[in-house]
């Protein structure tokens, strides 16, 4: 479990395959992540929750199976690529963004961004079977980032992003066109 607040921008460093599992390595910031974890950890890589197979101070790897490469973003990771870290939620920790599984539920598209009173709105469409999942004023996890929805239509919906997620997250380097992970509410999902 997570909150969608991101801790860290990794860097993909290394991608390759070992059968039919890809190991996936982020280089971190020495010691920030990667302090107190261990291997068998949990950490939400652009929002989908992936087990630590070694640590080092400055490097994290991951192995990923076909379906989740099939059914996220991380399938199209590039190297240097930025991705968004968080380490899993500690019971009795504040939870400050909204409770994110790790279980991406589909691939959305970036359909517009634009900049509104200093902040970012994106406009992002995802398959129209999952709209009912989409609230005004809900959560929403993009790329593992806890956002909050502005505006529902029938295919699409749009956040606004403040600037300091702007600053910490791959929002950033995002724009028309990207695929970004969609996880939506566990609460909405089950209402």
């Amino acid at each position: 479990m997570f909150t969608g607040i991101i801790e860290e921008l990794g860097q993909v460093k290394n991608l390759s395959r070992q059968g039919n599992v890809t190991l996936l390595e982020v280089g971190v910031k020495a010691g920030n992540i990667t302090t107190d974890m261990k291997i068998g950890d949990s950490v939400s890589v652009n929002g989908a929750c992936l087990t630590v197979v070694d640590k080092k101070a400055d490097a994290l790897r991951f192995q990923a199976m076909p379906e989740t490469l099939n059914i996220t973003n991380l399938g199209s990771l590039r190297i240097n690529e930025k991705v968004n870290l968080e380490r899993a939620l500690k019971v009795g920790d504040r939870l400050s963004g909204h409770f994110v599984t790790g279980h991406i539920d589909c691939i959305g598209l970036i359909r517009g961004k634009r900049h509104s009173a200093g902040n970012l709105v994106f406009e992002i469409s995802v398959p129209v079977k999952f709209m009912a999942n989409i609230l005004a004023k809900g959560s929403v996890a993009i790329d593992g980032i806890s956002l909050t929805v502005v505006a529902k239509k029938s295919n699409s919906f749009t956040v606004y992003i403040i600037p300091h997620t702007i600053e910490h997250t791959t929002l950033k380097f995002k724009g028309p066109s990207d695929k970004v992970n969609v996880e939506f509410d566990i609460l909405t999902k089950k209402v």
